[in-house]
C-alpha cells in the first residue's frame, strides 16, 4: 500500500488535519474503548470500518454506572473535550505554554465554563465528564494549591496528558525538540514519569509531522532521538514490528505482544494489575507505541491507520486519537463523510478550533523569530558569531 499523505500541505492544512483527525479517531474509538480484538469481531460481527453504536446499545446510561455515557453514534470523548480546552488556552495565551498556563487558564476552563459535552446529551461542566485521572488537575491545583510545576506527581500514570497534546506539536510545527520541552513542562501540572515522557514525545511526533516531506519513518526517527527509558524501549520495538505489517488485521496480535512487557496494565484491560499505572523508567503507556506502529502499518494512510488503533481495542479512542493527529499532521486526508457526521452528532464545530490554532501558531512563530533576533544580537555583542538575517 503506498502512502496516502500531501508532503507539501500548508499548515493550516496539517493544523487542521491534526485536529479534526484527532477528533474523528476519538469518536470512532470510543464505543469499542476497553474491550479485546476478539471481542470487537464478536460484537460487531467483524471489523469495524466506521462510526457504530454503543456497545450497550439503548442502555449505554445504565449497563457501566462509572462511566453512563453515550460512546458511539459519532460522540467524541474527553480526549477531544480535553484538546479542544488547550487550544483555548492558547488562543488566550497567545505564546507558549507552561504548567502554570494550565494552573491560569486550563484549570478554570474546565471547572467553570458550561459547554455541550456530547456523551451526556446536555450542557455540562467538562469536570463533569472527565476522568478520574484528568479530575486530578482540579483536585490538586485548585484544591490543593499544588505548584503546577509538580502537580502530576501522585497521579496515576497513564495516557491522560498525552490524549490531548497535539496543540503543542502543532503550535511548535517542524520543531519535535521544541514540541518535546513544552509539553513536558505543560503535562507536568497533569502527569508524571512515562504519563509525562508521552505527552512530551507525543507532541514530539506532531511536530515532525509538519515537517515538509515527513514521513512516518521520519516521525518514528525523531520520537526515537528525544524519547527516554522505557518509553523510547517500547517504541522502537513495536515500530520494528510494525513495519513488517501492511495490514492492520496481521499487526493485531503482533502489536500488543511487542508492547505487552512495558505496559503495566497488563492483559485485562478492565481489571488492571497490581503494577499497573505506577511510576517507572522501565514502561511506557500502551497507546503511543501502538498509535505509531498503527501509522507505520498503515504507511500513513488515514483511514487505515485509525482503523487499525480502533480495531486494537483496549484504550482504543486515544490510540485512535493519536494516530488521527499523526496521520493528519502528515496530510493524508481526514474522510469527510466520517468528520461530518462526527461534527453533527457531537454538535461540535471541528474546524473552527483548527483556524484559532493556525492564526495563534503563526502568532506565536513572529514572537519566536523577534525573541532569537535579540538573543543573537546580544550574543554577538559578547563576541559571539553574528548571524546572517
Amino acid at each position: 500500500m503506498q502512502p496516502k499523505t500531501h508532503q507539501n500541505a500548508p499548515l493550516d492544512e496539517r493544523i487542521t488535519g491534526a485536529l479534526v483527525g484527532a477528533a474523528v479517531g476519538d469518536a470512532l474509538g470510543g464505543p469499542v474503548e476497553g474491550y479485546a480484538p476478539e471481542q470487537i469481531l464478536e460484537r460487531h460481527g467483524g471489523r469495524v470500518h466506521g462510526i457504530v453504536g454503543p456497545w450497550h446499545g439503548d442502555d449505554w446510561r445504565t449497563a457501566r454506572p462509572l462511566a453512563p455515557y453515550h460512546k458511539g453514534d459519532g460522540h467524541v470523548t474527553d480526549d477531544t473535550l480535553m484538546t479542544h480546552a488547550l487550544v483555548r488556552v492558547y488562543a488566550r495565551v497567545r505564546d507558549h505554554l507552561d504548567a502554570y498556563a494550565i494552573a491560569d487558564h486550563l484549570v478554570p476552563d474546565l471547572m467553570t465554563e458550561t459547554r455541550w459535552i456530547p456523551e451526556l446529551q446536555s450542557e455540562a461542566l467538562p469536570l463533569q465528564r472527565i476522568f478520574l485521572a484528568e479530575k486530578w488537575l482540579v483536585t490538586r491545583i485548585h484544591y490543593g494549591h499544588a505548584d503546577p510545576r509538580e502537580a502530576g506527581t501522585g497521579n496515576i500514570v497513564n495516557c491522560g496528558a498525552a490524549m490531548y497534546m497535539a496543540p503543542v506539536g502543532l503550535v511548535n510545527a517542524a520543531d519535535p525538540r521544541a514540541a518535546y520541552a513544552e509539553a513536558l513542562d505543560v503535562a507536568g501540572a497533569h502527569q508524571s514519569s512515562y504519563g509525562r515522557e508521552a505527552a512530551g514525545v507525543l507532541a514530539a511526533a506532531v511536530a515532525a509531522a509538519c515537517t515538509p516531506g515527513a514521513t512516518p519513518d521520519s516521525v518514528v526517527s525523531a520520537c526515537l532521538a528525544l524519547a527516554k527509558d522505557g518509553t523510547r524501549a517500547a517504541i522502537e520495538r513495536v515500530c520494528e514490528e510494525a513495519v513488517r505489517h501492511t495490514d492492520f488485521e496481521s499487526a493485531l496480535r503482533p502489536l500488543r505482544e511487542a508492547v505487552t512487557p512495558y505496559d503495566t496494565v497488563g492483559p485485562d484491560y478492565r481489571a488492571p494489575s497490581l503494577g499497573a499505572r505506577r511510576p517507572s523508567r522501565l514502561h511506557a503507556i500502551e497507546e503511543l507505541p501502538v498509535a505509531l506502529g498503527m501509522v507505520l502499518v498503515a504507511r500513513g494512510d488515514y483511514r487505515h491507520a485509525v482503523l487499525g488503533a480502533v480495531n486494537y481495542g483496549r484504550d482504543c479512542d486515544s490510540i485512535a486519537t493519536m494516530a488521527g493527529a499523526l496521520a493528519g499532521a502528515l496530510g493524508s486526508p481526514v474522510p469527510e463523510d466520517w468528520a461530518k457526521t462526527v461534527a453533527e452528532a457531537s454538535r461540535l464545530d471541528l474546524w473552527e478550533p483548527a483556524a484559532t490554532l493556525t492564526a495563534v501558531t503563526r502568532e506565536i512563530f513572529e514572537r519566536d523569530v523577534a525573541r532569537r533576533r535579540v538573543h543573537e544580537r546580544a550574543f554577538a555583542s559578547l563576541g559571539g558569531p553574528e548571524c546572517s538575517a
